[in-house]
């Protein structure tokens, strides 16, 4: 059983996937995947190269057969059905055009399949380009778009027969980063607009957060985990989950203590953590603590010498800048201090933080870890 069954949408699925594998003559590509998907919900398939997101969203397509498992829609079994079945549209990185084909005819061309009228056609292709901005392109030919125009048309030409089922795949990677952004908006935007079921595999991690309802984080054809950005992203439930999303602080520690006085010492010092992951480890064991650079919190040195936090908080310590790297409206600030022994410690500071307090390599600064924030696994 997956990670997922915990948190499957309430609901009856829209889509359900129950123990999907896929081999590759003796690798195993998917390692038996259960999922749950809401009508209406936008999902995407997170992960590195390789981690079998494209495989699985293929096989929902109906473009490989799995080797084991079961693939509901609404409660029918659509396992065995061949695409034209399945009641989806699907973009893909390369769009797909036909390139002989105006826009209007790329458009129609599932419509044409499907034996409708002329005129249906036409009023389809037309309001179509309407609702993804290009309004009027009906007799040009893709060679005459722009990147972003012609994913655009492939995703009118996705929409025309109206499907249940929207599948794109990595339908915005092979765009300039600010056509990316902009179109990304607008696909969340029109997905909301038609409340299509929509599965997006994606690896860039922004994207996911920018887009999706619930992220399905994939690794080496398992599910590490399955939530919203913000669930995924503040509370990892894997290490490789941890590591993967984000950037991230891992710090060796030892825990000490037990019950309510537990803490974890990371070089000299012991910290107190107040995350339910501190639970079940036993004293005195080896861990990794994990804190994002924005839970390492700077305060300007007082005046009078204090460093600006709680008096007596055990996870204030003072570290020195090690370096700077200018991340534009931020900078990641490295730090490192003899408390923690060898720990070199990633920090967001704003770069108006930094020209007030006039930091630069060399200074020193205090510092807290925030405690509810700091995640341990053993």
């Amino acid at each position: 059983m997956s990670v997922l069954s915990a948190v499957a949408p309430a609901a009856a699925p829209y889509l359900r996937l129950a123990g999907i594998r896929k081999d590759f003559g003796s690798f195993t590509a998917l390692r038996g995947l259960d999922l749950d998907i809401g009508e209406g919900e936008f999902v995407c398939f997170l992960g590195p190269s390789g981690c079998g997101k494209t495989t699985l969203l293929r096989i929902i397509a109906g473009l490989e057969v799995q080797s084991a498992g079961r693939i509901e829609l609404r409660g029918r079994d659509i396992s065995s059905l061949p695409p034209a079945g399945r009641d989806y549209g699907i973009v893909f990185q390369s769009y797909a055009l036909f390139p002989n084909l105006s826009v209007a005819d790329n458009v129609a061309y599932g419509l044409v399949n499907r034996k409708a009228s002329k005129e249906r056609a036409r009023e389809r292709v037309a309001e179509l380009l309407a609702l993804v901005g290009l309004p009027g392109s009906q007799g040009k030919y893709p060679a005459q778009l722009s990147g972003g125009e012609q994913q655009r048309v492939a995703l009118a030409r996705a929409l025309a027969t109206s499907p249940g089922l929207l599948l794109l795949d990595e339908p915005l990677s092979a765009l300039d980063a600010i056509v990316r952004v902009k179109l990304r908006h607008e696909l969340r935007s029109l997905q909301r607009q038609l409340g299509v079921t929509t599965i997006m595999v994606t690896h860039d991690q922004e994207e996911a957060f920018a887009v999706a309802d619930r992220i399905v984080v994939m690794n080496r054809g398992a599910i590490e985990q399955v939530g919203s950005a913000m669930a995924v992203y503040r509370d990892p439930a894997t290490l490789f989950v941890a590591d993967f999303v984000g950037r991230i602080n891992a710090l060796p520690a030892t825990l000490d203590g037990g019950g309510s006085a537990a803490g974890v010492r990371i070089g000299e010092q012991v910290f107190r953590c107040e995350h339910a992951s501190l639970a079940g480890h036993a004293p005195g064991c080896e861990c990794q603590v994990y804190l994002r650079p924005e839970d390492v919190l700077a305060r300007p040195a007082s005046a009078d010498g204090g460093n600006g936090f709680a008096a007596g908080d055990p996870n204030v310590f003072e570290a020195e800048i090690d370096a700077i790297d200018f991340m534009g409206p931020y900078c990641l600030v490295r730090v490192t201090s003899p408390r923690l022994g060898s720990v070199r410690l990633s920090v967001y500071l704003s770069l108006n933080y930094l020209a007030e307090s006039r930091l630069e390599v060399g200074s020193r600064l205090p510092l807290r870890l925030m405690p509810q924030r700091m995640r341990v696994f053993g």
